[in-house]
């Protein structure tokens, strides 16, 4: 069965960092191009990383970059989100998406919370 797995995810205050994690499992991990999402109440989802199957390119929007890295470790089938330099905009509900595979699969995670507050 295949399962993304976030964590990592808390309470912030604004300027500080945290560091999330995607454990995955079930498919072949390394063929597949990896994101993170993320979406604050009352908004629409929002790509905030992606990174290829390789590790070789990363792509941001402008909300994030600069502060935001995504990364991959692909002996470990995890993949990361460091954040820093946060601000109450941060805060969202961060998910992990993984696509690839012959059939262009898509595969989404449960989750993990950010809230950026003094």
């Amino acid at each position: 069965q295949v399962r993304l797995v976030e964590s990592g995810g808390g309470l912030v205050q604004p300027g500080g960092s945290l560091r999330l994690s995607c454990a995955a499992s079930g498919f072949t991990f390394r063929r597949y191009a990896m994101s993170w999402y993320r979406q604050a109440p009352g908004k629409e989802r929002e790509l905030v990383a992606h990174i290829t199957s390789g590790g070789g390119n990363t792509n941001y929007p402008d909300s994030v970059k600069g502060r935001f890295t995504i990364s991959r470790d692909n002996a470990k089938n995890t993949v990361y989100l460091q954040m820093n330099s946060l601000s109450p905009e941060d805060t969202a509900a961060y998910y992990c998406n993984a696509r690839g595979g012959v059939t262009d699969n898509t595969y989404w995670g449960q989750g993990t919370q950010v809230t950026v507050s003094s």
